[in-house]
């Protein structure tokens, strides 16, 4: 069973940065994309950020030239570098992947079978 576990929110100034981390265990996948995706009060979910097997990166309009994903050397942990944050940033944040690799702009949570549990990012302006 795929599990997968975030870490690194907390409360920041506005301007300041986080290092989202997501761990997978029991991920053996050869072709798989994983995701980062947010829900803001009130809001609906959004995919941020995505990066498959391939190398390949997305990135919502809102977070470019501020966010960077990318993946750890053993493959099973992805990272979301979060630079320059602005108080429209807070939500609780979302790892997830799925076996495959997901095309879909934007990001759809149907794409994704495996969530992890979220963890807050909050910015004070």
């Amino acid at each position: 069973e795929v599990q997968l576990v975030e870490s690194g929110g907390g409360l920041v100034q506005a301007g300041g940065s986080l290092r989202l981390s997501c761990a997978a265990s029991g991920f053996d996948f050869h072709e798989y994309t994983f995701g980062w995706f947010r829900q803001a009060p009130g809001k609906e979910r959004e995919g941020v950020s995505s990066i498959d097997s391939d190398g390949n990166t997305y990135y919502i309009d809102s977070v470019k030239g501020r966010f960077t994903i990318s993946e750890g050397n053993a493959k099973n942990t992805t990272y979301l570098q979060m630079n320059g944050l602005k108080p429209e940033d807070t939500a609780v944040y979302y790892c997830a992947t799925t076996l495959g690799i997901t095309t879909a702009r934007p990001l759809g949570e149907l794409e994704f079978d495996y969530w992890g549990q979220g963890t807050q990012v909050t910015v004070s302006s």
